[in-house]
């Protein structure tokens, strides 16, 4: 099959030019470029231009390498993924949840990885490497390859929405429970009962509420409870 031309260049299949001189630039170089700038400055600061100038080169010059921002945005979000957490003989529960941890830790440490969004799936070689990590912890656990492929999915899901959340709300001073009065204003207990009976029970009191790292490990071990809940009921 033929390859989107961003996933030939990230993996390198693209065909190498057989005459001419030799490209001033590769496609590293300018991913990097691109992620210094978002780190600096955020998505605002990541432009054709402002990579361009930064690599010394004309803005003109990049589509030799990526066909469109969108291109670059999507290159750059792959390659700004640290490595997987190393198994180091943990059970497939105790890894997943250092591999969950440390998805929504690198993703809260680059913020602007958060505003791009997740509209089609992995392809690049370093988000693939997360997802083969993933598999393989699960291996022989008696999922088969549909059912792993989508526990890591849930996983890798929940860690983006965490650290999504957690982003949002940095900066407010008492986060849920901030919210929690702001419901308890607006809700008509007729048209919503069960939502307003569990903000009078202090269902969003807290120090941080969604932002604490118990808040993350209560959903992580309701996401592992399923995984292992699952793998009881193909066990049987």
């Amino acid at each position: 099959m033929e390859l989107p031309p961003v996933v030939a260049r990230m993996w390198g299949r693209e065909p190498a030019p057989r005459r001419g001189p030799r490209p001033r630039l590769d496609l590293a170089r300018i991913v990097a470029a691109g992620i210094e700038l978002a780190d600096a400055e955020g998505l605002a600061g990541v432009s054709m231009a402002t990579v361009a100038a930064r690599v010394g080169v004309a803005p003109m010059a990049l589509y030799r390498y990526v066909g469109s921002k969108d291109e670059l945005l999507t290159a750059m979000a792959d390659a700004a993924a640290p490595d997987p957490p190393e198994r180091d003989g943990l059970p497939w529960r105790d890894y997943l949840a250092r591999w969950t941890r440390a998805n929504r830790d690198f993703l809260l440490a680059r913020p602007w990885l958060l505003e791009l969004g997740w509209s089609a799936p992995p392809a690049g070689p370093r988000a693939l490497l997360w997802l083969d990590r993933a598999l393989a912890a699960l291996d022989g656990a008696g999922l088969d390859a549909g059912e792993r492929v989508r526990a890591a999915t849930a996983l890798s899901g929940y860690a983006v929405s965490d650290a999504t959340l957690t982003y949002r709300m940095r900066g407010t001073e008492s986060g849920a429970e901030e919210y929690g009065e702001m419901l308890g204003h607006l809700l008509d207990p007729a048209a919503y009962p069960a939502l307003s009976a569990a903000v009078r029970q202090g269902a969003f009191r807290g120090a941080r509420g969604w932002t604490d790292d118990g808040d993350f490990t209560f959903g992580l071990n309701l996401l592992l409870d399923g995984i292992e809940a699952l793998i009881a009921r193909r066990a049987r």
